[in-house]
């Protein structure tokens, strides 16, 4: 199998580069969609969230169409930038290193927030349309399947997820509190109705808010999630007014493109607060908000990248747990590997028994014809005997294939085996 990933996440990109690869669900669907028709025979898989944009690939064999950059170049040439301009802060993993990434991912050790819940569904959400469209396969299915797998064995045998955490629970806890001494007496504004938005209702309301309007560029969604939460629902259009009365703002659309500009915030938002006190935390990928909305007076505006250091005090506070984290994540790889290395060899396994079986069944046949009259307990005895011999000259090399399934060297051993017992292709 060969497995290629090219991507970018906070760990190495700003939020101003990622925000230029940043895939919307309908734009991840039509990349998809896209990639199906230009690589057929390649499968894969998009994941785009506010922290990262991956490209996974996978395919049975090899492919001078199928290489790093070949997949750097569709990311690049989908938003239409020059390669050269991104190259320099792209990732690119193959073979195991994709398997133990992508475990990580939806394990959340390699979020900005360790033990965040969001990133399971996401990865969950990626795969899923893969699945739709038809561009996932065997290949990612197996791979994708085991990720979630291992999350669920890290959730379940770690405290990592114990304490509830996300990046709005950081958010609010060390910067909204920073300017806010209380929030029951707060009007907060809540853009977007998917599941950061329900996650910051959540922690806000732990907070001790009180009066949430949720707005959504579909009124159904918003109506749902403000009937859940006792809030006020809102319509786009009614933007404007909300902005100018609330005092915090929490924006997580998928727009794709900045919903409020810095002229539309100056000439229409800011003269009507007089200064008062705006807290913003644009959790859109791409951002929500122009970045330079955050200069204006009284107006204190957050987006991802602005949570690095609270994000890392609180991996400080789960180190403890890391270690049996990344045990879980070494032997689920190998258990990953080792079985994509025996469905490799199991169609010799197949060939090797079934040819073994007919030479077993010409023998026997030969044999029992000479004997003659043999009642039916010496005929049967006589064929348990042919079958447990061909089983144990059969377990040798068997064996063999399983331990260098393991060790990641069976490729010469199956080459060897089909010259040793000429068997086809």
């Amino acid at each position: 199998m060969n497995l290629r990933m090219v991507g970018c996440s906070h760990h190495q990109s700003n939020i101003a580069f990622r925000e230029r690869l940043a895939f919307t669900p309908d734009q991840a669907a039509n990349a998809l969609s896209a990639w199906q028709q230009s690589h057929p025979g390649v499968e894969a898989v998009l994941l785009s969230t506010c922290n990262r944009t991956e490209f996974y690939a996978a395919a049975a064999g090899h492919s001078d169409a199928f290489t790093d950059n070949s997949l750097a170049e569709y990311l690049a040439g989908w938003h239409s930038i020059p390669l050269d301009e991104i190259t320099q802060q792209l990732v690119s993993l193959d073979g195991q290193a994709v398997v133990e990434h992508l475990f990580r991912v939806a394990a959340s050790l390699d979020s900005m927030v360790v033990g965040e819940p969001q990133i399971l569904a996401q990865v969950k959400q990626a795969y899923e349309l893969a699945c739709e469209l038809g561009s996932a396969g065997p290949h990612m299915h197996g791979c994708f399947q085991a990720a979630l797998r291992v999350a669920r064995r890290v959730t379940s045998e770690t405290s990592l997820h114990r304490h509830r955490v996300s990046i709005p629970s950081v958010a609010i806890a060390d910067f909204a509190s920073r300017i806010f001494e209380r929030f029951d007496d707060k009007r907060v504004l809540v853009i977007g109705a998917g599941e950061m938005a329900d996650e910051t209702l959540r922690y806000l309301r732990d907070a001790g808010a009180k009066r949430f309007t949720i707005l959504n560029r579909d009124p159904g969604r918003a109506q749902a999630l403000a009937a859940q939460w006792q809030a006020e629902a809102a319509s786009w259009g009614d933007l404007h007014r909300q902005l100018v009365r609330a005092d915090l703002v929490i924006s997580t659309t998928a727009a794709g493109h900045p919903i409020v500009t810095l002229e539309y915030y100056r000439k229409q938002i800011a003269d009507e607060r007089n200064q008062r006190p705006l807290f913003i935390l644009d959790l859109a990928m791409p951002r929500d908000f122009e970045p330079a909305i955050g200069e204006e007076l009284g107006t204190y505006l957050y987006s991802i990248d602005d949570l690095a250091a609270a994000c890392e005090q609180n991996r400080k506070s789960r180190q403890r747990e890391l270690p049996r984290a990344e045990r879980i994540i070494g032997e689920e790889t190998s258990r990953f590997l080792t079985d994509a290395r025996m469905q490799v060899s199991s169609p010799l396994i197949t060939q090797l028994r079934a040819e073994w079986d007919v030479v077993k069944q010409a023998e026997l046949a030969r044999l029992l014809n000479k004997l003659g009259d043999l009642d039916q307990k010496s005929q049967e005895e006589i064929t348990r005997f042919a079958d447990r011999l061909v089983n144990k000259l059969l377990h040798p090399p068997l064996q063999s294939l399983r331990d260098e399934a393991e060790n990641d060297s069976h490729t010469s051993l199956l080459d060897a085996l089909r010259r040793l017992f000429q068997l086809r292709e």
